[in-house]
């Protein structure tokens, strides 16, 4: 993949499951949208050490944000629904 290319995704996550924002080695990625459709909570990690920044009910889109991801530091989206799985989407664009 290139400079400038979009980078995005729709996953059923299980429930209470998590997805992670995380480009490959040797990638760069600004992600500007994550979409949910059920209760979130937005972390930044580096899969041992994890921040929970904030924290979404119901559904809705974080759009037009700037999280700037690399495969050492990303974000997870957890699922929040522990009954049943729930999607979840985000785009963005290749920086590196």
């Amino acid at each position: 993949m290139a400079v400038g290319d979009v980078k995005s995704g729709l996953t059923s996550v299980s429930a209470g499951g998590e997805l992670d924002i995380q480009p490959p080695s040797g990638e760069q990625w600004v992600i500007h949208n994550i979409y949910h459709e059920y209760d979130i909570d937005l972390a930044l990690t580096d899969g041992t050490n994890e921040l929970v920044f904030d924290s979404d009910t119901g559904k809705g889109v974080y759009a037009k944000y700037c999280f700037h991801v690399t495969n050492s530091l990303w974000i997870r989206v957890k699922n929040k629904d522990t009954a049943n799985a729930r999607l979840i989407g985000y785009d963005g664009v290749q920086t590196k």
